[in-house]
């Protein structure tokens, strides 16, 4: 009788139970994923910390990439203070004081207000550039804020003001002739700088908005914005990720989901409240630069009011494009021009009269 040599076969048994858990596996990762995107999701719609941070750890927000980029240009001579306190109490009350180490008297002073979408950025990050700006025989003063939404506006500006009126005590610690002050910011400091000038310049409009007048209005000879955003009706909110991002950081600076429907935060609008009490102001833009139309605007708006207006835009088919907050980049020409006139506005702004 023939013995039958073939192999049993192998049972399916197991490739079954195999596969039955890499399906169920998968099937749990997909849902695990389906999960967090629509927690993410929820979380985006209600509430403004997924974007703020998002953004305050960007390097590009956080000063520490600008700061980086400009160390090799600080010249040598240069001597100052570093974390002032500027109010007591409010441990973001700080502020950076440069001026040139052979001062013999006192200096025009250039106070400069940080950007970072109003939830990111330090006064550091600004450092190297007022260094740069005081070799030209200036003092000059960062100011560290409260970032949104720690606290709201107007917190932010009454931190300025109070920045201000404690340079004004120290004028002879700071080497600053207080006689001869120019505000000027960049991004979302920009909007801090001009709005305190505003409303130290116009009675009227400090008093409807609620804003302090640290300073008389013939202290402060001039403003600087750079890159800045200045009126909560030029962005489209509805517009996808991008009026999403806005509207987030509004939300979270204002306190108010609603802030473009509220009244009194109408007075954060610039170009809208603006009167030729303002003293001469220097703006400039990228031409790639998604807040280029806040600047346009605003100088349009000073010009209409006979506020002298000098400013530094590109042609829009400029080619590369300059980017937001390119007056930081000296080893490109853009930045080298923006320093240079800006250098120029405060010499003809700042000379004594």
């Amino acid at each position: 009788m023939a013995q039958d040599t073939t192999a049993p076969a192998k049972s399916a048994a197991p490739v079954r139970r195999r596969r039955g858990r890499l399906l169920r596996w998968t099937g749990w990762f997909g849902a695990g994923v389906l999960a967090l995107v629509l927690a993410l999701l929820v979380a985006f719609q209600v509430s403004y910390w997924p974007t703020t941070l998002l953004l305050r750890y960007s390097p590009k927000l956080n000063g520490t990439a600008t700061l980086q980029a400009l160390e090799k240009h600080v010249p040598e001579g240069v001597d100052g203070l570093v974390d002032e306190q500027y109010r007591d109490g409010d441990p973001d009350g700080r502020l950076d004081v440069f001026w040139p180490e052979d001062a013999a008297g006192p200096l025009p002073v250039v106070v400069w207000v940080h950007g970072g979408a109003f939830v990111a950025g330090t006064k550091d990050g600004t450092s190297a550039y007022l260094k740069i700006l005081a070799a030209h025989g200036y003092t000059t003063v960062s100011v560290e804020y409260t970032k949104a939404p720690e606290a709201h506006y107007p917190y932010q500006v009454e931190q300025m003001a109070a920045a201000l009126e404690h340079v004004v005590a120290n004028a002879d610690r700071f080497h600053a002739d207080i006689a001869r002050i120019v505000l000027a910011g960049d991004s979302a400091g920009a909007h801090l700088a001009a709005q305190t000038a505003l409303a130290i310049a116009d009675d009227g409009y400090a008093a409807a908005a609620g804003l302090p007048q640290p300073l008389d209005p013939a202290q402060v000879r001039g403003v600087v914005l750079a890159c800045g955003a200045y009126d909560l009706t030029i962005p489209d909110y509805s517009d996808g990720l991008v009026g999403r991002l806005v509207r987030d950081i509004l939300w979270a600076y204002t306190g108010e989901k609603d802030f473009d429907t509220d009244p009194r935060l109408a007075y954060a609008s610039i170009p809208q409240h603006v009167t030729s009490s303002l003293p001469p102001m220097f703006i400039t833009a990228g031409n790639g630069d998604p807040l280029e139309p806040h600047s346009r605007a605003l100088a349009t708006a000073l010009q209409q009011q006979g506020v002298t207006t000098d400013t530094l835009f590109f042609p829009a088919d400029r080619e590369p494009v300059v980017p937001h907050e390119y007056q930081f980049d000296l080893d490109d020409e853009p930045g080298q021009e923006a320093l240079q006139r800006i250098l120029a506005f405060l010499a003809t702004t700042t000379t004594p009269s």
